[in-house]
């Protein structure tokens, strides 16, 4: 059975960026705002890359030319453009110098990036069988559950507790106060409307400000479906082979499952309804189909699966019975 897993792409960053400028002694260096440094993402991930661009109003870039150094050691030189840096560990401190020059004039400034470790995970409140390998899926009309796993570390390397830090949530740009704060690192977001995403970013700070991290999501509904399953006396729910199409009775009788995935389950377990020959006969997951009489036969069964009043889905088989075994039906 080919199951469908819910991913989830969650940005597992940090960092503050401190700016300064500085002059370093030598005749024609120049710090102050004579340039303005721009570092992408905001906030990057450890052992990952930092993209460091460069702005300016006094300077004309274009016709200048640019020298950086990380730890002291020269990276690049040539003509102005965004420039790559490589981040350490969680909580390293990676110092950057910049020095402009243009029309014999010396212009430098040093910022230091931070990587720090933030990861958010999405729990969404659906439904899904028992013992199902996947996650859940963000359900339609329903809610998803993000939480931030945060280990800010400080230039020692040491972790700050995780309860004593602040947490800024913010849901489509926009800030969600109520649910920001001190230790604060779970939120709960509506989902999204039918083919639409919502995305959900937070920003982890230490008390005194001085470390900072974040990530972000994307959440995309996906549509509720139900699939049936084999109830064997002996292997129990043969959750390896999902029914579809045609399903023959071989025995006295046979036992089918109903699982209902992607609905959202705030409001309670999904509705099962099950019809035989477009007749109701019973509702929940399960249902036992026993054949009666000597002869062969077929009969259409179907069920109707829904949570609220527009969350619903289908699916229905062919029932054979009183013959041999066939291989006229198909696995999902």
């Amino acid at each position: 059975m080919r199951f469908e897993l819910f991913t989830i792409f969650a940005i597992a960053l940090i960092l503050p960026i401190v700016a300064s400028a500085e002059s370093f002694g030598s005749l024609g260096d120049i710090g102050g705002d004579a340039f303005t440094f721009s570092v992408s993402p905001q906030y990057p991930s450890p052992y990952g890359q930092a993209t460091v661009s460069f702005l300016s109003s006094s300077i004309d870039l274009a016709n200048a030319t640019l020298a950086v150094s990380v730890g002291g050691k020269q990276i690049y030189q040539g003509s102005v453009r965004p420039v790559f840096i490589t981040l350490g560990k969680a909580g390293g401190v990676t110092g950057v110098t910049a020095t402009i020059s243009s029309v014999g004039v010396n212009y430098s400034q040093m910022i230091s990036i931070q990587p720090q470790d933030v990861t958010i995970i999405a729990e969404p409140t659906s439904s899904a069988p028992p013992l199902y390998p996947g996650k859940p899926l963000v359900p339609l009309e329903g809610g998803v559950r993000i939480v931030a796993m945060a280990n800010l570390k400080n230039a020692g390397g040491a972790s700050l507790d995780p309860g004593t830090l602040s947490y800024a949530w913010t849901v489509d740009g926009t800030r969600i106060a109520n649910s920001s704060g001190i230790g604060k690192k779970s939120i709960m977001v509506a989902s999204p409307l039918q083919y639409r995403a919502r995305d959900v970013s937070v920003a982890v700070m230490s008390a005194n400000g001085g470390l900072v991290g974040g990530a972000s999501l994307s959440l995309s509904p996906r549509e509720p479906s139900v699939r049936i399953y084999e109830n064997d006396p002996l292997f129990g729910i043969r959750f390896d082979h999902a029914i579809s199409n045609d399903y023959s009775i071989t025995g006295t009788e046979s036992t089918l499952y109903a699982a209902p995935f992607s609905f959202p389950t705030t409001g309670g377990v999904p509705l099962i309804q099950w019809f035989l020959n477009g007749s109701a006969v019973q509702t929940g997951n399960s249902i036992t189909l026993r054949p009666s009489g000597s002869g062969q036969g077929n009969a259409s069964l179907s069920l109707v699966a829904s949570s609220g009043s527009y969350t619903t889905a289908t699916a229905s088989l062919s029932l054979y019975f009183g013959a041999k075994p066939n291989d006229n039906f198909f696995g999902l």
